[in-house]
Parts: structure tokens; sequence; C-alpha cells
């Protein structure tokens, strides 16, 4: 380990090693190839990064080409990457940008033109600047493919492929995935030789303090009343939403509760998820409301109960949501609230994600809520809606003109021209659905 390393992690207050991070240091600082699988808050991020910097801690700058590249599936997740690495690349004075779709690309342009090390990037918006050859991936020394499987399930890979058979095949490549299914064990075969291969998920593993609940309510109303009572406590919570619509209305229902609540979902603009992202940071908001298109990318610490309001459609969904808590060490609780009519698919769900947990009948009044809920935190007056200024014409102009300069949303494959059926020329993402 670097001697710079150290005094950065324990001015962190990290002294020890995650299992993750004692499996793959000794491989990744050695200049390995490794394929890592581990729970989600298993501290893996820490366990890319430190090598990540160690490669290129000597070296000189160029601009456009970077030196050490990581790849994330979403805008969140790639900006929590960045902040860990940051304070390693600063003790060895490497700099660090942070590259995704949603917004202008001008500053990351000008980032890059000015010289940066390292890149965190979302295949999307990188790939695009690659085309406008704002940058090459011929300098690259060590890559890391973080969350693979997510990439796969957000059809990224031909992206991915394209961009990893950019850089040297000499580079040293990390990948980092849960499981090996939808044509990720493709790349690895592809991109890593013989790599050095790592599983950490035994019951020692930090994820093990997860504590799983089932909570079947009577129907709509039993179910409203209970989804406020679990968002009443006074630690952080994050609610689980199937649709983006439906992160916004209960948030403001739960504002309006006294219960400080942001929504993170899809038709947010990056400005409004970092505000949003932020507010539940810095505990101005004890609730986050999120989609899936949030599952993967929310990395806050002391999230001490996450809730599956609406059940998801399949058990690695899940899985991803349940992650954000009991991260790094620490203990949570996931409750999943299940209609009558949804009991037989909660429990086929909870089969394959192999779950063991005993359904209870409950109602918001409920001991085991109440003994789940803990102290209830108090009542926060819901603040005066903001007033929209302008017409709502201009407004709608304004908002259509910036989204044009922001382009496409993170990641997702480039806008493609169609002509529809009165011939005029429509855009929409090629073989994307809206992200919830």
């Amino acid at each position: 380990m670097p001697a710079p390393f150290i005094d950065v992690l324990q001015g962190q207050g990290i002294s020890a090693p995650f299992p993750i991070q004692a499996a793959t240091l000794p491989d990744t600082l050695g200049g390995r190839d490794v394929l890592a699988r581990g729970k989600t808050g298993s501290g893996k991020t820490l366990a890319f990064s430190i090598p990540v910097v160690a490669r290129i801690a000597s070296g000189n700058r160029a601009p456009g080409k970077p030196r050490a590249l990581v790849l994330a599936p979403t805008r969140e997740l790639a900006t929590q990457i960045s902040a860990v690495i940051e304070p390693l690349a600063t003790a060895c004075r490497l700099k660090v940008t942070t590259i995704f779709g949603g917004v202008s690309q001008h500053r990351q342009v000008q980032a890059l033109s000015a010289g940066v090390d390292i890149v965190v990037a979302c295949p999307g918006r990188l790939e695009d600047l690659l085309k406008q050859r704002h940058l090459t991936l011929d300098a690259v020394q060590i890559c890391v493919l973080d969350e693979a499987d997510h990439m796969a399930d957000l059809g990224f890979l031909p992206v991915v492929t394209r961009l990893l058979a950019a850089t040297p095949s000499s580079g040293q490549r990390l990948l980092f995935s849960a499981t090996l299914d939808n044509d990720v064990d493709k790349l690895v075969k592809r991109f890593l030789h013989n790599p050095a291969e790592h599983s950490v998920d035994s019951v020692d593993s930090p994820v093990a303090a997860m504590t799983h609940h089932v909570f079947t309510v009577s129907g709509p109303d039993a179910k409203r009343d209970l989804v406020n009572t679990l968002a009443s406590g006074t630690g952080r919570r994050i609610l689980f939403m199937r649709t983006k619509h439906q992160a916004k209305r209960l948030a403001q229902q739960l504002n309006q509760s006294g219960i400080p609540s942001v929504d993170l979902h899809g038709n947010l603009s990056q400005g409004a998820r970092d505000r949003n992202l932020a507010a539940f940071s810095n505990g101005e908001a004890r609730v986050l409301v999120a989609t899936d298109v949030a599952a993967r990318g929310v990395h806050v610490d002391d999230v001490t109960l996450v809730v599956h309001v609406d059940p998801p459609a399949e058990h690695k969904a899940y899985l991803h949501r349940s992650g954000r808590t009991a991260r790094a060490g620490g203990a949570g609780d996931v409750v999943t609230v299940v209609l009558p009519e949804q009991r037989r698919d909660v429990t086929q769900l909870l089969r394959k994600a192999a779950i063991t947990a005993t359904p209870q009948q409950v109602t918001a009044h409920s001991d085991e809520v109440k003994t789940l809920v803990g102290e209830i935190a108090p009542y926060v007056k819901p603040a005066p809606a903001q007033k929209v200024t302008g017409s709502p014409a201009a407004n709608n102009q304004r908002g259509q003109r910036q989204q044009r300069h922001r382009g496409g949303a993170e990641g997702r494959p480039a806008r493609a021209p169609r002509r529809s059926g009165n011939g005029q020329r429509s855009t929409r993402r090629a073989g994307s659905a809206s992200p919830k």
C-alpha cells in the first residue's frame, strides 16, 4: 500500500480492509487482471480505487489522454466513484474528471483538453466524446468496469465492448460484477487475461447484517398508512416505487405529512438529481423516494431502512434495491409491502433471491412496525411550493432548449432521427425505454 494512501484512509477513519479489499488488493496492486464478485455494499469501490491511482501515480499528464478509466452504468454511481478516488488522486497530484450525459458536454471537454489522469465515465457520453475526438483511450494503463451486470441489464454491453477495445490490450483490467450472466462472461473471456478471481459472499460479509421483513396489508388504504409510518422514523430511509409518477407523488405526500422527502427518477434534470441527493446525504431530507433507475447509483452511508413500497418485477432488482442499506459493515432493515394480490409473486421473488422472511399481516399500528420504525422524528412544516415565473409557453420553450443543449440522458444510446407516419422528423432512443 503506497504510504500517501495510508494517511488518506486513516484520515477517513479506515484502519482495516473489508473482505473484498483484502482479497483483491494483493492481485490488483501486483498488476494482475481481476474478476471480482461480491454483494452490494461490500466496499468494492475503494477496492479498485486504490490500484487505479497506484498504477498511474508516476507519469506525465497529456491533454485528451487519460491513463486510467473507470466505467459505471449511472450518473450517480460515476459521481460517487469519483468522490472515493479524488482524495487518493489528490495525494498523488493526479486529476480526475467525471463524464456522463444529461448535461452539457462543454465542461467535460474543457477538463479533457486541460489534461486529466483518471476518467470516471458512463459509456454513452464517453463514446460520444471519443467519436468527436475530444480524447483517445490509447494511453489507458488500467481500466475498471464496475457493475458489469447492470451495464448488461441496461443494454450497454455493445458500447462497453467498443470502449474496451479502444484501450491497449496490454493494460490492466478489473471487472466487478454481482453475476456473470447476460453476456458479462463474454467480456471476461475477451478482455481479461488470466484473471485472478475473487468472490466475497460468505456469512461473514458485511451485508449479512441486513434483516428482511415482509409486511402484508389488507388493501391500498392500509398500505398508504403503513408506508407513511415506515417513513416517519429518525434515520435515513429509501422507499422504492415502480414508476416516476408514483415516486414524485409519494415524495410530495410525505412532505405534506411533515416528513422531509426528495424523489429520484429519470424525469429529473441532472441539477435536480444532484440537489435531491445532496439533501438526502446531508440530512436535510430523511427520505429518498426512488425508482429502479437509482437503485444502483445511490451510495449513501447510514441508510437504516429500505422499503419496497412496490415490489420489483424480478429478484435481481430486489437485491440491488436492498443493497442501499447495510453498507460498509453497517446494519440495516429491508421491508417489502405486499397487497393480497401480490403474495404469490413476492413469494416467488424472494425464493429466487434466496431470501428467507416470514410474511406478517400488519397495520401501521402493529408492534412489529413500531419496533422497526423506532423513534418518530419531529414534524417538519412543508416548504411552500415555488411559483414558476413566465408564461407556460415560454417556460416550455425554455425547457425544450435546455434539453437540446444538455443532450440525451446518461449512458443511453444516442438519439437516432426517424420519420413518423406524417413524414415529420422525430427522435427516440434506439433500443431503450424511458427510464423510470
